[in-house]
């Protein structure tokens, strides 16, 4: 009964207490309750769609919307973690909030993670060991350009980069730490979109381009900068030993935009500008031209003027004056850009699909425009299991380009002030009684090229477990460009009784398709304070091209020029086919100790078809260490050092940019028809004992960082140096072949110093400025080259010298007793020859080079500006004008010349030509070191100016108004048309001013 009595009261109070108990620990506490979440994230400009929100330490995530509105489910206890790309991560814990209104601030300085390769791997900034130059879309939209290579330029420390021409449709050089080859074509980068080789060797055979551009296509042209989402350069061994000898010359690697996750999300973007060109050269007015031609004749000892000197003996007016640079070149180009696109997703898939139109009239007179049209498409998808991801992308470009078939700024510059109106009357070209040849000839007709351009590439990869996955990269890219010149015979004066039978028509074809496939194997693990990244993998690679040039003579009927089946004549230029295999294995393993020791190690074996049995494969591979000191415990717990890196790599890469079939014996066709047989011809002769080039890279750095990144300043050496030239080693005539491909003994050695300094000078809530400089110190040396002096290249290199350099004669000065030039004679033989006296050397690579980029910020207004400068030299506009004294036009300069005996001036006397001892100066003249100075200049490259309306003016969108500038103002003491430009007759860059506006819906 005692026992049932106290059972009867546990029962009755005790288990409902203890059971009240196990509630309140078992049930969830209302503090654990998931509730929805709602909100806005903005930064100073306005809101911010795409942010990613993160509940910390667990994986549910959500992005903002359009309108930077969010919602996600999360507890009380919880902490949403809010992060975006150039921003400064924001926690907040849930609390009691229901509704939180997040402002993000910029980043300036942040180690962001750089994509060194989507197939390959990444790498976080601060972790690199190699020497890696990026810049993003955010550099990228606030140029108005529309070569991708224009926008690096002055931006990134060892990567030097100058356009070739002001037309549309030319090209840039560009040059990563200097020249490593003697070939002139043996030193481009290799180029990859989203993983994918993209060749930057000229498409079309240059003939129906000649006149017009310096060099055929680029095909570069073709990537529109709009639809880029960031470029990185890789620079040293570390870096692009991975890519074996494809990276012996650097890698520029291009990442397309891709969507983001969240509601879908419209953007368009509409702007329109003009382009002129910035600077002229000063010529001679018609008084001074006359009194110079006049002199002339008197000095060649006419007493009479010539019947044919219309332009001094009252043929043509002598009192007309006209600006012949105005007239031909200060025309102004139109431009118009459109850019939209869509895009948005789930957690598991995301989209984008992005178009462009972009158009450009000419500077030229005349009806000429460039036009590119361009679609681009992403796909991403996640299994929910996280274990399967899949990438594709494409893009296909089309472009138009309708130009004059040759470039008129060599006659803009050497036609007569006087010379006759272009047009008569009746708006018919004008002949002026034949007396002279119309330069608007060069109109008729004209020159188009259309190329097509497709590029397409999938990523997959399969977690097989948390420390294994497979993954594959595959890549196609195809470009077709056809390029017809016609000219017509309306071209001649119509006195000359020239018809159709005289005209003709080229036609340039060519097709350029590649496929690659990469196959690869990751590991990731980590043990204690070790982790690892490993990497295997290897390349599978075709290209096959195809070219075609025709040039037909004679039709019945100028209306039938463009049919090349109605030419009476027709030659074949070119006709081409060639293959190239490549194939390699690469790996890759990545050591990491405690966040502070760094070693990377990278290999790799090539196979190229370009060499013969026994020398078709090379290894190559790299070391790279990094050291971040920072990290270490003296470091800690102090405000002035917040980063510290030593880096350095040593690594060897080489090349195979010679051209396919070089080792074989070939033969071309004669083209010639004998007995009704084409025959063929010896070309080249068979050599299998060339191999691969080969370059040393070694590089050490130093990164700081100072008071949380808000200065930080990089600084490398780097020391490379190539040898085993690939080359043509000359031959007796005798042999009937003036050379032989094989590897020269000859090594180049490129060195240099690369600074970078990043500042944020002021970070606060309605002003922020950040500042960012980079300064290039760069030597090029050619050290050995055995047998040079029996070479070929003679004339070309000095060992000891750059390889970028004139051998000139030395220029003495103008004689005062007979007025003629005068030049070091080196072998005192009283004798002026090339091969004895053209001894003096002139170095036409930069000393330094960079650029000075500002961004300011006060509430909605956005300021970015760039100041390039290069220190250098070049050719001075005299070079580019004829003797003074003909009938062409000169620059003012040539007035201060030698006009009687004792004078001392920098200009001989004046000639018409006669004069025979006058010419052979003039001829040494133009090739002394008297026609080359200084062409150091400081240019405000691009500027740009932005608005962003209010949110509450536009709740539902987004709006930004811009203005933006290139090639705006250049400070310079260099006389000719543009310091930058190196391509003589050639239209200089453009001065390009655009405005615009960006919607965000």
């Amino acid at each position: 009964m005692k026992n049932y009595l106290l059972f009867r009261a546990w029962a009755s109070y005790v288990l409902p207490s203890l059971l009240y108990f196990l509630v309140l620990c078992y049930a969830p506490n209302s503090s654990a309750q998931n509730a929805p979440i709602t909100g806005t994230v903005a930064d100073a400009l306005g809101i911010l769609p795409g942010v990613t929100i993160q509940i910390k330490n667990k994986s549910t995530t959500t992005t903002t919307d359009a309108n930077g509105a969010f919602q996600i489910t999360a507890a009380l206890e919880d902490t949403l973690v809010f992060s975006y790309i150039g921003y400064l991560k924001v926690e907040v814990v849930v609390g009691t909030q229901t509704h939180l209104n997040i402002l993000l601030k910029e980043d300036a300085t942040a180690l962001e993670e750089v994509l060194v390769n989507a197939g390959y791997y990444k790498v976080k900034d601060k972790e690199r060991t190699g020497s890696i130059a990026k810049i993003t879309a955010k550099d990228i939209e606030n140029q108005p350009v529309t070569n991708v290579l224009a926008t690096m330029q002055g931006r990134m420390a060892g990567v030097n980069i100058t356009q070739t021409t002001g037309v549309p449709g030319g090209g840039f050089d560009i040059q990563i730490r200097g020249l490593n080859s003697v070939r002139t074509n043996g030193n481009d980068p290799l180029y990859l979109i989203n993983g994918v080789p993209y060749s930057s060797a000229a498409i079309g055979s240059g003939l129906a381009s000649a006149g017009l551009l310096p060099r055929p296509a680029n095909p570069l042209n073709s990537i529109p900068p709009d639809q880029i989402e960031s470029i990185e350069i890789l620079k040293d061994a570390d870096a692009t030993a991975i890519y074996g000898s494809r990276g012996a010359n650097g890698v520029v690697l291009i990442t397309t935009k891709t969507g983001k996750s969240g509601q879908t999300t419209f953007d368009v973007s509409l702007s329109t500008g003009f382009g002129t060109v910035p600077r002229f050269i000063k010529l001679l007015n018609t008084a001074q031209y006359l009194e110079m031609r006049e002199e002339a004749f008197a000095n060649d000892g006419f007493t009479t003027l010539p019947a044919s000197a219309y332009d001094v003996n009252g043929t043509w007016d002598r009192d007309r004056y006209t600006d012949w640079e105005e007239v031909f070149l200060g025309g102004t180009s139109e431009r118009t850009s459109v850019t939209a696109s869509v895009s948005g997703g789930s957690e598991q898939t995301q989209y984008r699909a992005g178009a462009s139109f972009n158009k450009e009239t000419s500077v030229f007179p005349g009806d000429f425009s460039y036009k590119k049209a361009a679609f681009t498409l992403s796909a991403h998808n996640v299994s929910e299991n996280k274990k399967w991801e899949s990438t594709f992308t494409t893009g296909y470009t089309v472009q138009d380009n309708v130009q004059p078939r040759g470039d008129l700024s060599t006659v803009a510059r050497t036609l007569a002030p006087n010379a006759p109106a272009l047009y008569n009357p009746d708006g018919s070209l004008n002949w002026e009684n034949s007396t002279w040849s119309n330069p608007l000839r060069n109109l008729e007709g004209g020159y188009t090229a259309t190329i097509y351009d497709l590029l397409a590439n999938a990523f997959l990869s399969y977690q097989l477990t948390p420390q294994l996955a497979l993954k594959s990269s595959i890549g196609y890219t195809k470009t077709d460009n056809l390029e017809v010149a016609a000219v017509p015979s309306t071209q001649y004066d119509p006195a000359s009784g020239v018809g159709p039978d005289k005209s003709f028509l080229k036609k340039d074809s060519s097709l350029r398709s590649s496929w690659i496939v990469e196959p690869q194997i990751q590991y990731r693990n980590q043990w204690g304070q070790l982790r690892m990244d490993a990497l295997v993998g290897s390349t599978f690679q075709s290209r096959s091209g195809q070219q075609f040039g025709m040039t037909g003579f004679g039709f019945s009927s100028n209306s039938l020029l463009y049919n090349m089946s109605s030419a009476s004549t027709k030659t074949i230029n070119i006709d081409t086919e060639d293959t190239y295999r490549y194939a390699a294995i690469f790996g890759r393993i990545n050591l990491n100790w405690n966040e502070k020791y760094i070693l990377n190690v990278t290999g790799r074996r090539d196979g190229s078809s370009r060499f013969g049995p026994g020398k078709q494969f090379a290894n190559f591979g790299a070391l790279g260490a990094a050291w971040i000191f920072s990290n270490e415990p003296l470091f800690k717990n102090q405000s002035l050092l917040s980063f510290g890196k030593l880096r350095g790599s040593y690594g060897s890469t080489g090349s195979d940019q010679i051209g396919d079939y070089q080792f074989l014996d070939s033969y071309v066709s004669t083209g010639n028809d004998y007995g009704g047989v084409i025959g063929l011809e010896p070309a080249r002769l068979y050599n299998p004992n060339f191999g691969w080039e080969s370059s040393q890279k070694s590089e050490v750095a130093l990164e700081l960082g100072f008071w949380n990144d808000r200065i930080f300043l990089t600084a490398g050496y780097y020391n490379n140096r190539s040898s085993s030239q690939l080359a043509g080693m000359p031959l007796p005539g005798t042999t009937g072949f003036a050379s032989l491909q094989t590897n020269l003994a000859a090594t180049v050695q490129n060195t240099g110093t690369e600074l970078t300094l990043r500042t944020v000078n002021f970070d606060h809530k309605d002003f922020s400025w950040s500042s960012s400089l980079n300064v290039t110190f760069a030597q090029n040396k050619l050290l050995s080259f055995p047998d040079l002096a029996s070479s070929t290249y003679q004339n070309m290199y000095v060992i000891g010298e750059s390889l970028n350099i004139k051998k000139v004669y030395e220029f003495t000065g103008v004689d005062p007793t007979t007025g003629l030039y005068t030049f070091k004679d080196y072998n005192g033989d009283g004798l002026i020859t090339a091969e004895e006296d053209r001894k003096k050397v002139k170095d036409f690579n930069p000393s330094y080079y960079g650029g000075l980029h500002n961004s300011v910020r006060y509430k909605q207004f956005q300021l970015d500006f760039l100041f390039q400068f290069v220190k250098q030299q070049n050719y001075t506009a005299t070079a580019y004008f004829a003797p003074a004294g003909i009938q062409f036009q000169q620059p003012v300069s040539a007035l201060n010349h030698w006009q009687q005996e004792g004078d001392s001036a920098p200009h001989q006397l004046y000639t018409t030509g006669a004069n025979s001892a006058a010419m052979n100066a003039v001829s040494k003249y133009m090739d002394s070191n008297a026609v080359i100075g200084d062409a150091s200049y400081v240019r405000l490259k691009n500027l740009s100016i932005s608005y962003r309306l209010p949110n509450m003016l536009t709740k539902r969108f987004q709006c930004k108004l811009f203005l933006e500038g290139q090639n705006l103002l250049t400070f310079t003491n260099y006389e000719g048309a543009d310091p930058e430009f190196k391509s003589a007759g050639f239209l200089p860059p453009l001065r390009v001013i655009s405005g615009g506006f960006q919607l965000t819906l």
